[in-house]
């Protein structure tokens, strides 16, 4: 570390994000409560591991989470494409030390540069002279030699249409003008010097872990604090109908968008992920009541440009005439709150079949939130891991 310690450092705040790899504030600072870390040295020593490149932190789904970094001595490229120089000029600065950067003005000029120099990811404009952001991402993500490039695209263009059709041509994370320079810092540091899986704003939403101590955070709370789930309504039929692929991009969006919502409009609003066609929301009422009617307008923006680009001309876009004659699945988002009498008989239930009565339960598994969120007979299951997400469908009612 080349700065020199503060006073207050306390190693082990260290040696707690290395050993978990990636951790919560809350749960970092529970863990240095119960060791006696005084909470002034916990903050002291997380700015001082940030400033050194230790540890890179960022807020997703309304969580601050902290990752450990690898050795920061290792350079990784990055390119950015953008043809306003004042901007590209920023995207740079905002970067920082620790990277090899390269400019470019032209998007003719990305692709010959990319396959000769690659970089390890690419900051993306989308209206570019001669060849356009999409255009490149597509290519990028379909080129085996180089698919493994992580892609950002920072655009001014309006997201409704923009957002989904990046992330159909594989951009890793999309992000409106005017951009904030420390969060592009923060998603490029984790992105490419995370240590251990790789950085992906799907999977790396609230695990079981998580959800779990926000499920007992809500048994705790008051009647102004509110929990349930926001369920993505023929989800399964969609899948079977149009494919793994885009089914996996409607969970994107909607993930991107929620996460968008939180991050703008509505900071203390919590988010998880039940690995089906669900998603957990918390927080206070009003919070929760504004992020799900904000949600569901976004996505029903959006809905005719999915359609469009599953294969239905601007003329037939009348959707509700769609959905009346089933030629399209139609998918909407439900939300339904959780009562808390309920939740506390199924906890119960889970904690008498595991022989603990009255004691704390610690981490729930994905099977006994699904019991809790009543939500057993799944037609979706996600699987989360290093190598990214699979969906798998189960069979058709009409299959008996």
């Amino acid at each position: 570390m080349q700065e020199p310690e503060p006073s207050n450092f306390n190693k082990d705040i260290f040696d707690i994000i290395n050993d978990k790899q990636q951790i919560t504030y809350n749960e970092l600072a529970d863990i240095a409560f119960s060791r006696g870390i005084p909470k002034e040295s916990l903050n002291k020593s997380l700015y001082f591991l940030e400033q050194s490149k230790a540890i890179a932190s960022i807020t997703n789904a309304g969580i601050l989470t902290y990752y450990v970094l690898q050795d920061p001595n290792v350079l990784r490229k990055v390119l950015i494409v953008e043809d306003d120089k004042n901007i590209n000029k920023l995207m740079a600065l905002s970067l920082g030390k620790g990277f090899e950067i390269s400019q470019i003005y032209d998007g003719g000029e990305a692709l010959p540069f990319i396959r000769e120099n690659k970089p390890n990811l690419i900051i993306l404009d989308l209206m570019l002279p001669n060849k356009n952001g999409l255009d490149i991402c597509q290519t990028v993500k379909t080129d085996p030699d180089m698919s493994d490039t992580k892609v950002i695209l920072v655009s001014a263009m309006d997201p409704t249409s923009s957002r989904l059709k990046g992330i159909q041509n594989g951009a890793d994370y999309y992000i409106k003008k005017p951009f904030d320079p420390a969060e592009l810092r923060s998603l490029v540091t984790i992105f490419l010097k995370k240590k251990g899986k790789v950085f992906d704003p799907l999977i790396d939403l609230p695990n079981e872990e998580r959800i779990s101590a926000e499920v007992e955070h809500y048994i705790g709370e008051g009647e102004k604090y509110v929990m349930g789930t926001l369920h993505i309504d023929n989800f399964a039929t969609y899948a079977r109908r149009f494919g793994e692929k885009s089914a996996i991009v409607i969970l994107r969006l909607i993930s991107q968008l929620l996460q968008e919502i939180i991050k703008t409009k509505a900071p203390n609003v919590f988010i998880g992920f039940l690995n089906s066609d669900e998603f957990v929301i918390a927080g206070p009422n009003e919070n929760v009541e504004s992020t799900v009617a904000e949600v569901k307008k976004e996505f029903a923006a959006v809905l005719p440009f999915i359609l469009q680009d599953e294969g239905y001309r601007q003329i037939d876009l009348d959707i509700n005439n769609l959905f009346d004659s089933n030629q399209v699945p139609k998918l909407s988002l439900t939300y339904t709150a959780m009562e808390k009498e309920q939740l506390e008989e199924r906890r119960k239930e889970i904690l008498e079949s595991k022989g603990l009565g009255n004691g704390e339960i610690g981490t729930y598994t994905y099977e006994e939130l699904q019991r809790l969120f009543d939500r057993e007979d799944l037609d979706v299951i996600i699987t989360r891991d290093a190598n990214g997400v699979k969906l798998r469908v189960g069979k058709s009612p009409e299959a008996g």
